[in-house]
């Protein structure tokens, strides 16, 4: 694990003089009773668990100012910055979710077989950039072309009949889709 700022762990040796003071504190503080006779207290009493939650409040407060001090140095476990380069192709798939999809003469129906097609097929291409534009009587861009197909299933699981407008506008499909994909550097593109 590494820290962001650590210097702010110095903080922690302020700490050691807290808890010097206090022990201190409590050795000055230790109750006395001046009694005639001693008879009554002849046996020892053993020493309850009360005896010691006196001091919880006290470790709670420095426990708290320990994690505070952590929290101000920043602790991360990995550089959230991945960059990979691959030689792939863009790949812009083109789902119609109107209500044409949801015919059963595939199984479940249409849209659902559609949806298990383009998953397996993004599972197959490791190396590709890959986007997800949605149509019916509109279209929108779903997912832009990205390397991180987990996000883009997450997404295509999202996408059902009826999210937009109903209708057919496939030529809307393809406008957005070609957007999406001319300013590509890759060597091939593709639109599904």
């Amino acid at each position: 694990m590494i820290f962001a700022n650590p210097h702010y762990l110095y903080l922690l040796l302020l700490l050691i003089p807290l808890i010097v003071w206090y022990i201190l504190r409590m050795r000055k503080k230790q109750a006395s009773l001046q009694v005639s006779a001693m008879q009554a207290f002849d046996t020892p009493k053993a020493t309850t668990w009360k005896v010691y939650m006196r001091h919880l409040p006290f470790v709670l407060r420095m426990v708290a100012v320990a994690l505070i001090i952590v929290i101000l140095a920043r602790p991360q476990s990995t550089n959230s910055w991945d960059t990979r380069s691959t030689e792939g192709i863009d790949i812009m798939l083109i789902v119609d979710v109107s209500t044409s999809m949801l015919a059963e003469d595939l199984k479940p129906n249409r849209l659902e077989a559609a949806k298990n097609v383009a998953a397996s097929f993004i599972n197959g291409r490791p190396n590709d950039n890959i986007g997800l534009v949605v149509f019916s009587g509109e279209s929108f861009t779903q997912c832009p072309l990205t390397t991180d197909h987990a996000i883009l299933l997450n997404l295509f699981k999202d996408v059902q009949s009826r999210m937009i407008e109903d209708g057919t506008a496939i030529g809307l499909g393809l406008a957005n889709a070609v957007s999406r994909i001319k300013d590509s550097n890759a060597k091939s593109r593709v639109i599904i």
